[in-house]
């Protein structure tokens, strides 16, 4: 398996860097745009893989309207692509094989599915009931009223969404249970309005009416979720003056609550014309608690950086973390234990929905080897410990082209040496 090793020869985190593109954005764009029917420029398109892997399946659904012979489309390891393929060709007409890699298909579909064949959608398990791969008859719907669990992925929500004025009569979505990941659901419905979607949004029920998305030109603003990794980063630095490029104050993404968390630490975040500042003061920080129901995707790097520093710890709202990439969970555990830290689970053991860590008195530890069990921000998460830890490596560093493809260049960038 391929490895790098990190090191740092000092702790002082300068330099200028350019985030990649929202993929969260980005991916919202190209469904918006395959299902305006109209093309419109997409300005700063996200480069990660599973962007650049939906646009392409866009195209070769695009490619065979109507067909009569079934086209099978492989989404990997990318759940944001396997979810919104699985309701946007439910009601393109056509017969659809949609299938993924062995993790994928250990990743549960059953809500978005069962949903979609409420509206009268035809979709055919084809190994385990509620899992991918599904075969799926597209044709027109008409759209009604639904209700999905609203605690399991906020993606299905979004597909469901982002078909709905497609829908001759549009569609009434109700949302039961504890919802999770709001915030991606607030994107959705804001790019939505922004394209000329009728939504009306209450606390358990949206409204979508029927009609048509109205194109039009958009550029897509930097990854807040990518930024998690240098703030991360400028908690360990004992130096700190770093430019963050493209991220914006009055941003849409819920990640953008980051300046918010990272004040805890210590890191001071200053907006500029072209993103942000983050610069450092000395806080002393015993323990710290956060519920990361809304923010799933920053989850990593708040745990690591308390792992790192040896404080205590608890986390809540991480259900979701179960059905990602990797049990995220688990992996948490496995990998932060390394650190001399005890880790626990609360939860049933299939459900378990929150991580506590023990407070522990951190030693220099060179030459830890972390996974990343096929998990871009594990591998992301993980990195910035180099600035405690002394040299680390990664194994399997590839992945994190799956949302930030020029990660490890841009540590270099910051100063920091992979082999």
């Amino acid at each position: 398996m391929k490895s790098i090793v990190i090191s740092k020869p000092d702790k002082i985190l300068k330099g200028v860097i350019a985030l990649p593109a929202s993929k969260s954005i980005s991916n919202r764009l190209l469904m918006i745009r395959a299902l305006s029917g109209k093309d419109f420029k997409i300005n700063n398109l996200s480069e990660a893989d599973d962007t650049c892997l939906l646009q392409k399946l866009i195209e070769l659904i695009s490619d065979g309207p109507g067909r009569k012979n079934v086209l099978e489309l492989d989404t990997a390891n990318a759940g944001t692509v396997m979810r919104f393929l699985t309701a946007w060709l439910a009601i393109r007409p056509g017969k659809w094989v949609l299938t993924g890699s062995e993790r994928m298909k250990q990743r549960p579909i059953g809500d978005l599915a069962e949903a979609l064949k409420h509206l009268g959608a035809s979709i055919e398990y084809l190994a385990k009931p509620s899992y991918p791969p599904l075969l799926i008859k597209g044709t027109e719907l008409p759209g009604q009223e639904v209700t999905i669990d609203a605690g399991v992925s906020s993606q299905f929500i979004t597909a469901l969404l982002l078909i709905a004025p497609c829908l001759s009569q549009g569609l009434i979505l109700h949302l039961k249970g504890e919802k999770v990941s709001t915030p991606y659901v607030n994107m959705t419905i804001q790019m939505m309005q922004a394209f000329g979607a009728r939504v009306k949004a209450g606390m358990t029920r949206i409204h979508v009416k029927p009609g048509s998305f109205v194109p039009m030109d958009f550029t897509v603003e930097s990854d807040w979720s990518a930024a998690a990794f240098w703030y991360e980063a400028a908690v360990f630095a004992d130096e700190v003056d770093l430019e963050l490029e493209g991220l914006k104050f009055e941003s849409i993404q819920g990640d953008a609550i980051l300046p918010v968390i990272y004040q805890n630490f210590g890191v001071r975040t200053e907006f500029t014309a072209n993103g942000v500042r983050l610069t450092k003061v000395q806080k002393k920080i015993d323990g710290f608690y956060y519920d990361f129901t809304d923010y799933p995707d920053i989850a990593q790097s708040v745990i690591v950086t308390c792992a790192g520093l040896g404080i205590r710890g608890r986390f809540e709202g991480l259900k979701s973390l179960q059905i990602k990439e990797t049990d995220r969970l688990r992996a948490l555990k496995n990998e932060i234990e390394k650190l001399g830290v005890h880790v626990t689970t609360y939860g049933k053991s299939d459900e378990a929905a929150a991580l506590e860590i023990s407070a522990y008195k951190p030693v220099s530890r060179p030459g830890l080897a972390f996974e990343t069990y096929g998990d871009h921000r594990m591998a992301m998460s993980l990195a910035p410990l180099v600035l405690k830890r002394g040299p680390l490596k990664i194994l399997n560093p590839d992945v994190v082209v799956k949302s930030y493809p020029h990660f490890w260049e841009h540590l270099k960038m910051a100063g920091f040496e992979i082999k």
